[in-house]
């Protein structure tokens, strides 16, 4: 397949794309940029962003793809009511994994894979089980350590987007593989980003404490 080729399947697809699924991408970016920044309208974002995705995924069919929306939903929830969960209490700092948190991580990822290859493979035509199978449950790790303001949460989420981009190619999604890859250069921004904040924050937390 030639680049003239790529680039008219992508100008179709940008024609063919429905005002709900850029909603959910716009929302979608947004929520990525507010994680980047450590700001906390990436929750109300990354809601709106799931929401909408749910039901485009499932007025299309694609119910898989609708329920691990709603997973995502959760998290975010989740999340938004971890960080801000007293008032008056300071937000959650950013910090890295302890050992029983990657711990819970690998627990995430075996589990979730299990779980859906299984499904996949069993009551889907899906031709790319594993793959699929992959790239969603190193997202659902990730999730869970962005909930927990974790810094390798970065980590989970760029190994899934880097199998999501070629996954994406193999079914001729450019849209979404071009929106996989902003993802992937963002995650790679807002580690080193939360990794900064990490760090003034012990230095804050060691001067307090002498």
């Amino acid at each position: 397949m030639d680049l003239q080729h790529w680039w008219q399947l992508l100008l179709l697809q940008m024609k063919e794309t429905t005002l709900m699924e850029w909603l959910a991408v716009a929302f979608g970016v947004a929520e990525v940029l507010y994680a980047k920044a450590n700001k906390i309208w990436l929750y109300p974002t990354g809601i709106a962003s799931t929401v909408i995705s749910i039901y485009v995924l499932v007025a299309a069919g694609l119910y898989a793809e609708g329920l691990l929306n709603g997973y995502y939903l959760a998290m975010s929830i989740y999340g938004w009511w971890y960080w801000i969960k007293k008032k008056d209490a300071p937000a959650v700092e950013v910090s890295r994994c302890s050992r029983s948190e990657w711990r819970t991580v690998v627990l995430i990822v075996v589990a979730a894979f299990t779980t859906l290859y299984s499904s996949l493979k069993n009551f889907t035509p899906s031709a790319v089980p594993a793959w699929d199978a992959w790239v969603s449950a190193t997202a659902w790790a990730g999730m869970w350590l962005l909930a927990k303001r974790k810094i390798e949460n970065w980590i989970l989420l760029n190994i899934s987007n880097l199998f999501a981009i070629p996954l994406l190619l193999y079914k001729h999604l450019l849209l979404y593989s071009g929106l996989t890859i902003f993802l992937f250069i963002v995650a790679i921004q807002g580690f080193i980003e939360w990794r900064k904040i990490a760090r003034k924050e012990n230095q804050f937390t060691s001067t307090v404490t002498v």
